[in-house]
């Protein structure tokens, strides 16, 4: 039996989202007309949603996961699990990225908090002025709106 012939049991038993699911996550399972969405997302997607996959985990200075993360240790991770790599430190991913305007910014884009020329913090871009970050010690991996107007934008490509 094929995959395909297999889709309509898998359907019947694991209900449609899960069998979607499985062919989204390589599954084998092949479905005419549905493309996953995991395939047709770009790296900064792939990094946004990686980032999000991480909510809840503890921040730890100097930590680039799987299970704990810095603010750049956040970013790094999660562009490396979409096939992008970056320098560890946030000024070293702000300079590897092309820079672009608040008003030009899309999600995965990363988000450079500044003082001065001093880069201090790092964080994905999520959409609508917030950001998935690993903020501090003592805290996790979480979205949050941007809480000031000194950052700068870059895009990774």
């Amino acid at each position: 039996m094929t995959a395909l012939n297999r889709v309509p049991s898998l359907l019947t038993r694991a209900g449609t989202a899960s069998a979607l699911t499985l062919a989204a996550v390589g599954g084998g399972i092949a479905v005419p007309g549905a493309a996953s969405e995991a395939a047709a997302a770009t790296p900064a997607v792939k990094a946004l949603q990686i980032a999000a996959s991480k909510r809840g985990a503890p921040y730890k200075w100097g930590a680039a996961g799987p299970r704990r993360f810095d603010c750049s240790g956040l970013t790094l991770y999660a562009y490396k699990q979409a096939g992008k790599t970056l320098p560890r430190t946030a000024s070293g991913q702000y300079n590897r990225t092309r820079h672009v305007s608040a008003s030009h910014r899309e999600a995965g884009d990363l988000v450079f908090f500044h003082s001065g020329r001093n880069i201090y913090h790092v964080g994905i871009y999520a959409g609508k002025g917030k950001i998935w970050h690993s903020p501090k010690s003592g805290s996790v991996v979480r979205l949050e709106r941007i809480w000031t107007k000194s950052v700068w934008y870059g895009r990774v490509s």
